[in-house]
C-alpha cells in the first residue's frame, strides 16, 4: 500500500491529538510507501520501535541535499546546510559541532541554571499579576521565560528579540515560500555575523564567547548562533504554552500539578509525549536497507512520525490519555541518536519550573475563550498555538 500524502489533519476540537489516520496506518503497516509531492516515492515509520530504529542507524543520513519533503510546495532539491547547522549534516562534520557544543549544555549546567530561570519565572508571573486578566500566556509568560534564557546564554541582546521572532516564525512556517524563508534566515545569519566580530574583539563570558576559541570559522560561528538560538526558545515556547491548553483542558491534571511538589519531573516528560510537537523527522538511506520487513533502497527518504510513535500503544498503555503520572521514559520528542537535541536539558529544567509556579500561582487559572477559538499554530514545522488567552479569579 502507498500512502499519497502524509496526514495531516486532525479531528476537530481535538487538538493535542495526532491526525487519526496516522494511528490507523501504524496499527495496519508501521512502515508503509509515501508519495511525496515532488514525486519521489519514500517511506512513512510510524512505531516507536521502528522510529527509534532509524533514528539510530547511521545508514541514514540527515543531509538536507539527500531529502525530499513531504508537504504540499516544497522544493524537489534542498540546498545543504548552511555553516553551523549540526541538524542536517553527518559525521564527521556534525561529530565536531557536537563535540563543542556538549559540554556547554551538560545536565549539571543547565541545573546550576536553576535559580537564575526560577528569577524571570517570578518576574514574569509578577508582571502577569500586576497587569491583571485577561492576558496572552504566549507573550506574558511562554515566549520571554525561554527567549531571555537563551539570549543570555548565547550572550545575545534581548532587546532585538522581536527581530529573531519574526525571522524564526518566517523560517518554520509552511506557508512562507523558500525565497522568504532564505530571506528571514540570512537576516538572522548577518546579524549574527557581526555579533561574532564583536566577542571575538571583546569576549563577554557567554557561550557564544567561548566558542570563539574553537576552531569554528565566522560563518560557522553565526550559523550555530542562529540554529541555537532559534531551537532554544520557539520549541520551549510552544510547549508551555501548547502545554498549558492540555491541562487546562485537562482540569484534574492541571490540579494535580498543584498538589504533589514532586510531579513536575514527570508531568514535563508526559506533556512532550503527549503533544510531540517537532513532527515529523526525515532521513534518507544511504545505502540499503532492510526495516521491519520492507528493503529501504538507497537514496529513499523515511519520514518519521514523532507523533505517532509517542502514541503507540505498544509503547505507551492508554496512549492518548494525558496522565502526569505516568512514566513517559523512552519518548521521542527530542529525536534519538547522535541527533537527539542538544538542549534538551535546558528546556527541561525551563519546563519544570515554569510549569508548576505557572499552576501555583493561578490555582484558579482558565481559558479566557473558548477552546476552539484558540487560534492554532498549525502550518509550521513546530505545532502550537499562536495565542493563548487565559484568565484567572
Amino acid at each position: 500500500m502507498t500512502v499519497q500524502s502524509l496526514p495531516a489533519g486532525r479531528a476537530t476540537g481535538c487538538p493535542f491529538d495526532p491526525p487519526a489516520e496516522l494511528g490507523r496506518i501504524r496499527e495496519r503497516e508501521p512502515i508503509t510507501r509515501l508519495a511525496f509531492p515532488d514525486g519521489h516515492v519514500g517511506w512513512l515509520v510510524t512505531s516507536h520501535a521502528l522510529v527509534r530504529a532509524v533514528f539510530a542507524d547511521s545508514r541514514f543520513s540527515s543531509r538536507y541535499e539527500l531529502l525530499h519533503l513531504p508537504f504540499p510546495g516544497a522544493p524537489a532539491e534542498l540546498p545543504p546546510a548552511p555553516p553551523g547547522d549540526p541538524s542536517g549534516v553527518d559525521a564527521p562534520e556534525h561529530t565536531r559541532y557536537r563535540k563543542l557544543l556538549t559540554g556547554k549544555f551538560t545536565t549539571r549546567r543547565m541545573r546550576e541554571l536553576t535559580a537564575r530561570i526560577e528569577e524571570i519565572t517570578t518576574e514574569c508571573l509578577d508582571a502577569m499579576e500586576r497587569q491583571g486578566p485577561p492576558v496572552d500566556l504566549v507573550e506574558a509568560y511562554a515566549e520571554p521565560i525561554p527567549m531571555r534564557m537563551i539570549c543570555e546564554l548565547l550572550g545575545v541582546p534581548y532587546a532585538d528579540r522581536e527581530f529573531f521572532h519574526r525571522n524564526a516564525t518566517t523560517v518554520t512556517s509552511y506557508e512562507a515560500t523558500m525565497e522568504e524563508k532564505g530571506a528571514a534566515y540570512q537576516a538572522v545569519q548577518d546579524y549574527m555575523h557581526e555579533l561574532v566580530l564583536a566577542k571575538r574583539a571583546e569576549p563577554t563570558g557567554d557561550v557564544l564567547s567561548d566558542l570563539t576559541t574553537s576552531d569554528l570559522t565566522d560563518d560557522e560561528l553565526a550559523g550555530i548562533a542562529n540554529f541555537l538560538l532559534g531551537a532554544g526558545f520557539e520549541t520551549t515556547t510552544s510547549m508551555l504554552a501548547l502545554g498549558t491548553f492540555a491541562l487546562l483542558r485537562n482540569p484534574d491534571q492541571f490540579a494535580a500539578l498543584g498538589t504533589e511538589p514532586d510531579l513536575a519531573e514527570n508531568a514535563v516528560e508526559e506533556l512532550l509525549r503527549y503533544l510531540s510537537i517537532a513532527d515529523p523527522g526525515a532521513r534518507a538511506a544511504l545505502e540499503d536497507v532492510e526495516l521491519g520487513g520492507q528493503l529501504i533502497r538507497a537514496g529513499e527518504t523515511v519520514i518519521l512520525s514523532v507523533q505517532a510513535a509517542n502514541r503507540d500503544p505498544g509503547q505507551f498503555p492508554a496512549p492518548d490519555a494525558l496522565d502526569l503520572h505516568r512514566k513517559a521514559t523512552g519518548h521521542l520528542a527530542f529525536g534519538h541518536g547522535v541527533h537527539q537535541c542538544l538542549g534538551q536539558q535546558l528546556a527541561r529544567v525551563e519546563m519544570r519550573i515554569a510549569f508548576p509556579a505557572l499552576v501555583g500561582w493561578f490555582p484558579r487559572l482558565r481559558l479566557a475563550v473558548p477552546p476552539e477559538e484558540v487560534p492554532m499554530r498549525d502550518k509550521a514545522n513546530i505545532y502550537g498555538v499562536h495565542r493563548l488567552p487565559v484568565t484567572w479569579d
